[in-house]
């Protein structure tokens, strides 16, 4: 039977990770201050190594990727928005909206399949050159149990694009627009992750982010008609990164949810009991990495169905 959450994943070792100007035009959650660059991925290596390690102990399957310091790839450690994989050995890669996010697209991603030669491999890339974006699973928050992809329409999200992905993967489209307030003023989600988890038996939602009335009970009459039990979440946690959070399966069986030490601090009891329902909670430390790079758990995952 083929299960709709993995105990693979394949995670990047970061060469040189930092703030990333590029991303920061339509990524408010990065943040920049004076502290030195090699610092600054000093403390992500660390943080990273330490969640790996987590990872494995806790019966996942890690495969790393270290990157190389040429060319630089500020965002590497974000390898979920230019790739995701799917049963039926595909592989689907996705144009990216920073230039210099484009480059951590590699073929050395192949040596982590056992049967590269007979992938099919949908390829998207080339519409970065019409300015038309879908990042992965970033922009992608897929119900692979019910074939059903969220998707926050933004600059990183391109609706055409979301409807090729669907018809070509076979998935129904799920189109919405969520906010964040900005200096009191309401910007675009830039990434659907950040505002929505998908877990097998629940979900995680900022629903107060999708200011469309319409589209939000959409979004909610999807998930409950499948039997999914929502976790409502605030801006507040949203900011805290508890909508960035994955659910995975280690080698015993045992379903985990894993989200930051900065989500978990900000969970609610009410809100921990329904995810303990189903999940083991694992909290790893990512506060460098959200802080300068503007993801967290979710972002660093990049799940392995092949």
């Amino acid at each position: 039977m083929k299960k709709n959450i993995t105990n693979k994943i394949l995670m990047v070792r970061p060469a040189f990770f930092t703030f990333n100007e590029q991303t920061a035009v339509n990524n408010h959650y990065q943040k920049l201050d004076s502290k030195p660059a090699q610092k600054i991925q000093n403390e992500a290596m660390i943080e990273f190594d330490k969640m790996v390690e987590k990872l494995k102990k806790i019966g996942i399957d890690v495969k790393v990727m270290q990157d190389t310091k040429e060319p630089h790839t500020p965002d590497s450690i974000f390898p979920n928005n230019w790739f995701s994989t799917h049963y039926s050995n595909t592989i689907v890669l996705y144009p990216m909206f920073a230039e210099n996010r484009r480059l951590e697209r590699t073929d050395n991603l192949y040596d982590y399949f056992d049967k590269a030669d007979s992938l099919n491999v949908i390829d998207y890339s080339n519409l970065e050159k019409k300015n038309i974006f879908l990042e992965g699973t970033g922009a992608l928050v897929l119900d692979r149990k019910n074939k059903k992809a969220y998707c926050s329409l933004s600059e990183r999200a391109d609706e055409k694009l979301l409807d090729i992905f669907c018809e070509d993967v076979g998935y129904k489209k799920i189109a919405f627009h969520s906010y964040q307030t900005v200096d009191e003023i309401r910007k675009p989600i830039y990434h659907t992750n950040v505002m929505m988890a998908m877990g097998e038996n629940y979900a995680i939602l900022c629903a107060d982010s999708i200011d469309n009335p319409e589209e939000r009970e959409n979004v909610i009459r999807e998930l409950e008609n499948d039997g999914k039990e929502i976790v409502y979440i605030n801006e507040y946690q949203v900011e805290h990164f508890l909508g960035n959070t994955i659910e995975l399966i280690n080698n015993e069986n045992v379903k985990i949810c894993v989200m930051s030490t900065t989500a978990y601090s900000v969970v609610t009891p009410e809100q921990k009991n329904i995810i303990e329902k189903y999940d083991v909670i694992v909290p790893v430390d990512v506060h460098t990495i959200e802080k300068y790079g503007g993801g967290s758990a979710r972002c660093m995952i990049a799940e392995l169905f092949i």
